[in-house]
Formats: C-alpha cells, structure tokens, sequence
C-alpha cells in the first residue's frame, strides 16, 4: 500500500462499539419544563444560553453513563499505526469522548475537531483556556439537580463565571484554536490515504476533508458496518475500497497491510 501521510477520520462507530450510545435516540432526549427536547436542540448555543443548568445536567449525564467505556481494538490498532507511522499519521476525529488518547494516540497528532466533553473553558472567554472537567460530579442520575458545591466545581478558575462544555455545538463553527479546523484541512491536502471509519458524513469538516482528498486523486478507504456517502467516495477514487464491517476488524486489517507493505 504505497502511501507517505495517512490521515484517519473517525466518528461515533469506533466509539459504539466500547459501549457509548449515539444518544439521538431515545435515551438522548430531555425534559426541560413541561416540552422535551431533541439532543440536536440540547447541543447548542442557543439552548446553553436559555438554560445553561439544564445543558450542564444533561452533559454531565451523558457523561456518567458513558464514564466506564474502555479503548476497543480499533482504537489501540490506531496506536499501533501511529507508533509505525509518526509524523505521517494524522488522527482527525468527530468524537468528544477522548477514547483515542486515552488509548494512547498522541494530542499532537489527535484533532478532536468537536472537542472533547471531559474538558470545559470559560464562557464568558474571559480566556482561551480549558480546563479538565472534575470527575468528582460523575456519575448522574438523570434529573439530579446540581448542587452549590457543584456549581463551584464548574466555575472558571480564572473569573469565576459559569464554564460551558469544551465540544462544538450546532449552531457553532469550527475554529483553529479550539477545534484545529486549518490544521485538518492541510492534512488533507497533504494526505497520501484517507481511512475513514464508523462515520456517516453528518458534519461539514469530515466531508470537506473526504472530497478535498478524492479531489486530489488520492485513494479513500471507508471502514463502516452499511453503505453511507464516504464508502460511495471510497468507490469512486484510485485505489480506494469500502470495508464492510466493524471499526475494530477493519482498522485491525489495514493496520496489518500498512505495516506489512509500507
């Protein structure tokens, strides 16, 4: 597989499989008053800015029930990649729930482009900071109200004002500083191979980067379990396929070849 820079796009797929719902079913949605809301209306600015209490709660829920998955083996084969790798491996990645690093893969080299919900920054931007969420709040039941105490908890350090959650909400855009917009960009500018794995194309950025790379003539290569629009761009580029089948599988393999051709 005669490749210089790999880059790897991921999204919830890899992390459904150690466990972590979607939460755009059922179990996502959430009762403000006497209306229930979408979580594609909970993850917003908008919503934060109307009832900032109520997002927290619902974030910090996610979180407890979320709070025990581990690394599966597709995460630890894009270790064993970026160690073969190095430089020329860029990690770009959709999911907020830090499994990537926490199964070893380098920050330098990992661009959580919609944040990562362990983390929080002020939201007044009093700085440019942000902060690790204390995990003393965790887990939650479902309409635990939140204590002064916890309020404290999640207070900016520096002005003491309300924080948000460090992710990137819909009616957001995708900066540098915060969500290294530029810097995946050029890695797909720069980019010998794109694999893609357990996405379905949902957000702007991993389809920039998809058809940046297809536009360039470089071969795609998509790891999903059912046909979506990036195995459609596997398909239509040079030497580029479509993998039916589990993040963990498929990553496994292609690791394996890269190793073994590369």
């Amino acid at each position: 597989m005669p490749a210089k820079n790999i880059t790897i796009l991921t999204g919830a797929g890899i992390s459904a499989e150690s466990g972590i719902p979607t939460f755009r079913g059922p179990e996502g949605y959430w009762t403000v008053g006497s209306r229930e809301y979408r979580p594609q209306e909970m993850a917003t600015y908008a919503m934060f800015c109307q009832y900032p209490e109520e997002v927290w709660k619902w974030y910090l829920y996610r979180l407890g029930v979320c709070q025990d998955a581990s690394p599966n083996d597709g995460h630890k084969a894009l270790v064993e990649l970026e160690t073969y790798l190095q430089d020329r491996f860029t990690l770009v990645t959709q999911n907020v729930d830090g499994l990537h690093l926490v199964a070893g893969n380098s920050l330098d080299r990992t661009y959580q482009i919609h944040g990562n919900v362990y983390y929080m920054r002020c939201a007044d931007e009093c700085q440019t900071s942000i902060y690790p969420l204390p995990l003393e709040l965790l887990p939650r039941e479902k309409d635990q109200p939140i204590t002064t105490e916890e309020k404290d908890l999640i207070s900016c350090p520096d002005c003491h004002a309300r924080t948000r959650p460090h992710v990137l909400w819909f009616d957001e855009m995708y900066n540098e500083h915060y969500f290294r917009f530029d810097s995946a960009m050029q890695a797909a500018i720069l980019t010998d191979l794109l694999i893609v794995a357990g996405t379905s194309g949902a957000t702007t950025l991993p389809n920039h980067i998809a058809k940046t790379v297809l536009g360039r003539g470089k071969p795609v290569i998509d790891v999903n379990i059912e046909e979506n629009p990036f195995s459609e761009m596997a398909k239509q580029s040079n030497g580029g396929r479509f993998i039916q089948d589990t993040c963990s599988n498929g990553l496994q393999e292609i690791t394996e070849l890269i190793k073994k051709d590369f």
